[in-house]
């Protein structure tokens, strides 16, 4: 019976909380990148919706990506649904749902470890904090009490790694926005964007890379509101982190 449900589950997600790109769109010949959007919840200081909707207008607008936006991170209990998907952008800070359960979990993993990509975006990584795993998934973790960011403002954002599909001729950019510090984690990450933080007195990783089994994750810790995501270097930064989170190349 369980099995059912979870599939009943899925089918109701995919018709009734899923919003979908109209047409599929085609890149060099290639069918589109079918990109799952997982948004919903924030704190009060973040418009998640406008986040979302904004994060969605960028892919779609590259014309590479075929974006459904579902507004319940349960959407990951179901595999079934998962499967459809080349890459889940993940711009929730999951607050109503502090811990995904133990299928969602798996499927997470399993998805990801299995050669598609994982996109997560500014305080997305705050979600469930006592699921250790997840923040090795993310990289580096936004912990409460103790990463932190100083005053929202205008600051440079320095390319480290302009040779990466991702940040490939791109230069440092100015952005304004709420440089992010502290996110903890020990893990080996690939370190494409960076800035020095007053607040933390410490140069910050705020795009980075890993490889997660078979698959790979993309962090990006822009992201404060539709100005911040605005940038021009930031929406590129989301178009390619995006797609090279779901092919491990970049088109251009």
């Amino acid at each position: 019976m369980r099995s059912v449900r979870v599939l009943a589950l899925a089918v109701l997600l995919a018709l009734i909380c899923c919003a979908g790109s109209p047409l599929a769109a085609r890149s060099g010949g290639q069918r589109a990148i079918r990109a799952l959007l997982i948004t919903g919840d924030d704190v009060s200081a973040h418009p998640w919706r406008e986040i979302s909707e904004t994060t969605r207008e960028i892919l779609v607008k590259s014309g590479r990506f075929d974006v459904r936006v579902c507004e319940d991170p349960l959407i990951l209990e179901s595999e079934t649904a998962l499967d459809y998907y080349d890459v889940i952008v993940f711009t929730i800070f999951s607050r109503r749902v502090a811990m995904l359960p133990g299928q969602a979990q798996e499927n997470l993993l399993n998805y990801v470890k299995g050669g598609k990509g994982f996109f997560v975006q500014h305080l997305a990584t705050a979600s469930f904090p006592k699921w250790e795993a997840f923040g090795k998934l993310c990289g580096r973790k936004w912990v409460m009490g103790t990463s932190g960011h100083g005053p929202r403002g205008v600051f440079e954002a320095n390319v480290v790694n302009d040779e990466h599909p991702i940040t490939a001729g791109m230069r440092n950019f100015k952005t304004d926005d709420e440089l992010y510090g502290k996110l903890q984690g020990t893990g080996e990450i690939n370190v494409l964007v960076s800035a020095y933080s007053d607040w933390s007195k410490k140069t910050e990783p705020l795009v980075f890379t890993l490889n997660y089994g078979k698959g790979r994750t993309v962090h990006n810790a822009f992201g404060h509101d539709r100005k911040a995501l605005m940038t021009p270097a930031v929406q590129k930064i989301i178009v390619r982190g995006a797609e090279w989170a779901a092919r491990g190349k970049v088109a251009d």
